[in-house]
């Protein structure tokens, strides 16, 4: 199993009209704690981690992205003035993905602590997808521990 086979296990996301819509972002749950901006099948671990982080008191907002290019800057920028730290989350490498497109922004508008779950900058390896998924930390597990180092809890 690939992870294209994997996006049909995931589940299913839609925005209230039943489409996405190009270069724009959908908030999936209210939170001020911390921001959640996930896209592809991380939006679905984001959600699970935003579930385990509120049976803790903390209240996550998960942002689906589902297009990098164009970004949803407004979504985004709103995001981290809100909640005040970031963690986006994507099924690939953080290089020249979301993590980066994020960056960038809030480097120049809105200078926002930012950590990145996702395949860290390493050659990859071949095997099971849900092994693959685990193996690079791309799961809701990872998201909490990230969003705990990053509230001090």
């Amino acid at each position: 199993m690939d992870f294209t086979e994997l996006r049909h296990l995931a589940e299913q996301i839609e925005t209230e009209c039943g489409k996405a819509i190009i270069g724009k972002g959908e908030q999936i749950t209210e939170g001020s704690d911390i921001a959640i901006i996930a896209t592809g099948l991380m939006v679905n671990e984001a959600r699970i981690a935003a579930e385990q982080l509120a049976a803790e008191g903390i209240h996550a907002r998960v942002i689906n992205i589902h297009t990098i290019k164009p970004l949803d800057e407004e979504i985004v920028l709103k995001a981290a003035k809100e909640c005040g730290k970031v963690i986006t989350a994507e099924e690939h490498n953080v290089i020249g993905g979301l993590g980066e497109a994020v960056c960038a922004v809030l480097s120049e508008k809105l200078p926002t602590p930012v950590r990145r779950v996702g395949v860290q900058d390493v050659f990859g390896c071949s095997g099971p997808a849900w092994d693959l998924l685990k193996f690079y930390g791309l799961d809701a597990a990872t998201i909490c521990k990230t969003a705990h180092e990053m509230l001090g809890k």
